[in-house]
């Protein structure tokens, strides 16, 4: 808790990476390192353009090339340090990686009405829970609000991260995640402040006016 009377507020501008082929092909990637598309880097674009004013302190980012390559984009305009942090990567998939979701709904409806019942903990085959993505990606948010107690911060991330954490900031159950939406190239405003943490706006693609809409 800060300090009574202490009115610091800590801006984190949370965004979602661009979009990959895999994204336009509707395969699971996770943590499969795939880059960015032609649309994915003008959607990153058009994120660094809507936050060049905004005074960056530092860059927090998933190590996956896809949410690196955004950040950077985004970087260009202000210099900042980017710290890469195993936490924020994506979803382990496990052996879902590269399935087309249409194989994957075909193939896999015993799992798939488990996902739909129970989302919070069930694993992927080989892989992870909701639960322990949340697990990993909160203490990066914790250890931001620790090392900024001020100014502005941008967290690169992706699908699963980004709705876990916001899931923790509204105090919503995982198994409720699918209230909430995060579209690729999109953009969150979390503030802190006295320690408290709100959400300002969530999942903002005004940016991408210029570009096709995110999937």
């Amino acid at each position: 808790m800060e300090a009574p009377g202490k009115d610091t507020v800590l801006r984190i501008v949370q965004v979602r990476h661009g979009e990959t082929d895999w994204n336009r092909n509707q395969r699971f990637q996770g943590q499969s390192d795939v880059a960015l598309n032609e649309r994915g880097r003008a959607q990153a674009e058009a994120l660094a353009s809507a936050l060049r004013e905004e005074p960056l302190k530092a860059i927090y980012s998933s190590p996956i090339s896809r949410a690196i390559e955004t950040a950077k984009a985004i970087n260009r305009y202000h210099q900042a340090s980017i710290e890469q942090r195993d936490g924020l990567m994506e979803m382990d998939l496990g052996d879902f990686e590269g399935l087309q979701s249409s194989d994957f709904r075909n193939e896999h409806p015993g799992f798939l009405r488990k996902w739909l019942e129970d989302p919070a903990s069930v694993r992927m085959p080989n892989g992870e829970t909701l639960e322990e993505v949340q697990g990993r990606a909160w203490p990066v948010v914790e250890e931001i609000a620790k090392t900024h107690k001020d100014g502005s911060v941008l967290l690169c991330g992706h699908n699963f991260v980004n709705l876990t954490i916001l899931c923790k900031i509204l105090g919503l159950e995982i198994t409720h995640f699918r209230c909430l939406r995060q579209s690729l190239g999109a953009m969150n405003i979390i503030e802190r402040s006295r320690g408290l943490y709100s959400l300002i706006c969530i999942n903002d693609t005004c940016h991408l006016k210029g570009v096709d809409r995110p999937s």
